[in-house]
């Protein structure tokens, strides 16, 4: 898109255009935030871009529109799209057994007998299974090093379903909502589907056809660098670590920089991607409108699998394949409409897509995890509720 073109669509939502602004700029000279790009398009139209502060500050590197990040769990859509037009052609289905496509994934319950995961378990990670970053420190996640898909590669994906399968279950398929590996598993199952790798499988059915190129492999000196928020200002990542999260008292999430750059890396559909904004964007809009995937097959990416009571992202907020959904704005305190699906990725990223107001929001940027939950994200929100 033109610059010019951006300043005509920025001049017809002033409210909307300053308010996105002032959340940005406050982010950067609070030292909140390092860089980022954020895009907000309106029925299908791009209405809002740009890119701030630095995609690497030690070397005074600028964000640029078309600099790509690191996505952790923003990869998760791009796996579920791949899921869903698996789907669409007939060659799975949500009511499948897990076993009918991985005979070697036999989780257990905790008194002993075998679970029967579903897809759709797996889809709305209702499966049992668990991130061991929500485990206490010793869980049994990490005691079989289970890896979460942002850590050190240990193995193949093959090596990490079997450790996977060796823990009991946290409760019964069907049972709760658990936020989980579940999104890997289904890259297990794409692959058999599809007799490629996810990486292959991801971009033959999405990533082509819409005209994106995220990707598991991107070298380290073409991303914006890692930061983690710190005083006076968020330090980098400069290696293997451990951040615990403010509402969980584990561990923390393991992060390993440099493994998007490791080629031998296994590919991890819950977070092993990298992408550029509007390569978010894009796949988002497919999901809010369109004719990419069938209307019935959007709209059950976006209904309610849990209700309220899972506090996906707080008071009023449930689940659905794609994402957290709010259920009740005024419990959730939140500006979105009602059945706005919203999630983000632990390296400080955020995306929304409101579907009464036909808005979508996408916010990049480099800086854990005030970028993800932070209260960059809240401004975002309450600016991208402006009406212009």
């Amino acid at each position: 898109m033109s610059e010019n073109a951006v300043l005509s669509t920025r001049s017809r939502l002033p409210s909307l255009t300053s308010a996105l602004d002032d959340a940005i700029d406050r982010a950067i000279a609070e030292n909140r935030i390092v860089g980022a790009v954020v895009l907000a398009a309106e029925d299908g139209r791009v209405v809002y871009e740009r890119a701030a502060g630095y995609a690497d500050r030690e070397a005074e590197r600028p964000v640029r529109i078309d600099t790509p990040f690191r996505f952790a769990s923003v990869a998760k859509p791009f796996t579920m799209m791949t899921g869903l037009k698996l789907i669409e052609a007939g060659r799975l289905s949500p009511d499948d057994p897990v076993t009918k496509y991985l005979p070697h994934f036999h989780p257990r319950l905790a008194d002993g007998p075998e679970a029967g995961i579903l897809v759709s378990h797996l889809m709305s990670h209702t499966a049992g299974l668990d991130y061991g970053f929500l485990q206490p420190a010793d869980g049994p996640y990490t005691r079989a090093g289970v890896s979460d898909g942002l850590d050190e590669s240990r193995g193949t994906l093959a090596d990490n379903l079997a450790r996977i399968a060796s823990i009991p279950l946290d409760r019964a398929p069907g049972e709760g909502w658990r936020y989980s590996v579940a999104i890997d598993v289904l890259g297990a199952v794409i692959e058999v589907i599809t007799g490629t790798s996810l990486p292959e499988a991801i971009d033959a059915l999405v990533s082509s056809p819409l005209g994106i190129s995220p990707s598991f492999f991107w070298p380290e000196d073409e991303l914006a660098a890692p930061y983690y928020d710190d005083s006076p200002q968020p330090s980098r990542m400069n290696g293997t670590l451990e951040l615990r999260l403010p509402f969980v008292d584990g561990p923390g999430v393991r992060f390993d920089p440099h493994r998007i750059a490791n080629r031998d890396a296994w590919s991890s559909g819950g977070g092993g991607m990298a992408g550029r904004a509007h390569d978010v964007l894009t796949l988002l809009e497919a999901y809010r409108a369109g004719d990419f995937l069938r209307k019935d097959l959007r709209e059950a990416a976006r209904t309610p699998r849990v209700g309220p009571e899972a506090q996906t992202s707080g008071p009023g907020w449930g689940w659905s394949w794609l994402g957290s959904i709010l259920i009740d704005p005024e419990l959730a305190g939140s500006p979105w409409s009602k059945g706005t699906v919203a999630w983000g990725g632990v390296y400080g990223n955020s995306w929304a897509i409101d579907f009464a107001w036909g808005r979508t929001l996408v916010a990049l940027t480099n800086t854990a995890y005030e970028g993800m939950m932070g209260k960059f994200v809240q401004d975002l929100a309450v600016a991208a509720s402006q009406d212009g």
